[in-house]
């Protein structure tokens, strides 16, 4: 049986509750889009969560909220992590649609389209929702590599994003179809984890808001591997000790 060595790590964080989360409105790429208080609340939460994790690298979407939720994580922590910013985990160019109320935007013929077929819609004067996985996966799996190569093997990192980003890399991480990806959920402030190697990627958490992450620290000088799905489910990851 051959053994697989981990690539790498990525904890998958979206950003916290936003003032256009709450009103119903879909915010896309304009800007001034900032968490509200339930938001900033949330990602502190996420950011006290993540604390206990050795973390090699930050990467954030470009848009202020999620700016603002990788500050947040960074804040948590022991030392500061300075935040890279990704292109390529941007949200999506909803076009003509951003901007406008969820509830009149439902009443579009493509909305049926984005909830049943979304590999066939394409937004008004944005993009279409396969150029959206494409890019968000390529991102993700290009930090993921470079991460591996800095940090080795076993290296953990935090990308953090919107919801139909993160919803398209955890469908590409389970083999999914992207018309079958509108049945992932993703919350705000949410984290989700999935670990590649070099036979596939596996989901380990997603859509968590709470837990332990503890899990997470490998014991120094352990070489993190895995010799493919283990039958039966396994026995888990090793419970981590003061002496760990």
């Amino acid at each position: 049986m051959a053994t697989l060595t981990f690539v790498a790590t990525v904890i998958l964080v979206r950003h916290g509750r936003t003032t256009a989360n709450a009103s119903g409105v879909l915010a896309g790429r304009l800007p001034g889009i900032r968490l509200d208080e339930t938001g900033e609340r949330q990602v502190a939460a996420t950011g006290e969560r993540l604390a206990v994790v050795p973390v090699a690298a930050l990467v954030t979407s470009p848009q202020e909220r999620c700016r603002q939720t990788a500050k947040a994580i960074s804040d948590a922590r022991p030392e500061r992590l300075k935040a890279v910013t990704e292109k390529g985990l941007a949200e999506c160019d909803y076009g003509d649609w951003q901007g406008r109320p969820l509830r009149e935007l439902a009443k579009e013929p493509l909305w049926s389209t984005v909830q049943r077929h979304p590999s066939a819609a394409a937004f008004p004067g944005g993009e279409s929702m396969v150029a959206m996985r494409h890019r968000a996966v390529e991102a993700v799996r290009r930090h993921d590599a470079r991460v591996e190569a800095e940090h080795g093997p076993g290296a953990v990192w935090v990308a953090v994003s919107h919801g139909d980003i993160i919803k398209s890399v955890l469908a590409d991480a389970l083999g999914m179809h992207l018309d079958l990806f509108q049945r992932l959920n993703v919350d705000p402030a949410s984290v989700s984890i999935v670990q590649y190697t070099d036979d596939r990627p596996y989901v380990l958490a997603s859509n968590t808001h709470a837990g332990d992450l503890s899990w997470l620290v490998r014991p120094a000088g352990k070489r993190t591997r895995r010799t493919g799905a283990a039958v039966g489910g396994g026995a888990g990851p090793d419970p981590v000790t003061e002496d760990s």
